[in-house]
């Protein structure tokens, strides 16, 4: 058990939380858009935008190096705005066995939380958990935020 790790961040949006869950389902490839120091783009490789099964491919920076993460939309349950994708390619893949991500957006007294999980398996007991990742995607979730509101 000690190699499975899971993590998990919850970040108020201000920007409507069915914004933030179709950019995600439908338009990943907008993202880039809001974050273009972070997210360089993301590509359908297979399927469609939106629609389990669909293999997708992102191109980002994180802790100041150019990496690629190839993933399939694993689940999506359109009514709790939640969609798993699971990692099949890419530099995570280097340090893990297993790593599924998880975007969930859900309010709670008018209040929009978007919640990030990653679940993961690492190879071996050296790898470190992927604290500096859930901080990425903090920073990504604050970026579409400040992006949609047109704040400068």
């Amino acid at each position: 058990m000690g190699l499975h790790g899971k993590l998990i961040a919850a970040i108020e949006f201000k920007a409507g939380g069915d914004v933030f869950h179709e950019l995600f389902r439908y338009k990943p490839e907008h993202i880039s858009k809001a974050t273009p120091d972070k997210v360089h783009g993301c590509d359908l490789h297979e399927g469609q935008f939106g629609h389990v099964g669909s293999i997708i491919c992102w191109r980002y920076t994180h802790d100041g190096k150019e990496k690629r993460a190839k993933q399939v939309i694993q689940s999506i349950d359109e009514d709790k705005k939640l969609i798993e994708f699971k990692m099949l390619e890419g530099e995570l893949m280097e340090l893990y066995k297993d790593f599924l991500i998880t975007i969930h957006v859900e309010t709670h007294g008018g209040i929009d939380l978007v919640t990030w999980t990653l679940e993961y398996e690492m190879l071996n007991e050296d790898v470190e958990h992927p604290i500096t990742l859930l901080s990425f995607f903090i920073d990504i979730t604050k970026d579409i935020e400040t992006h949609h509101l047109g704040q400068p």
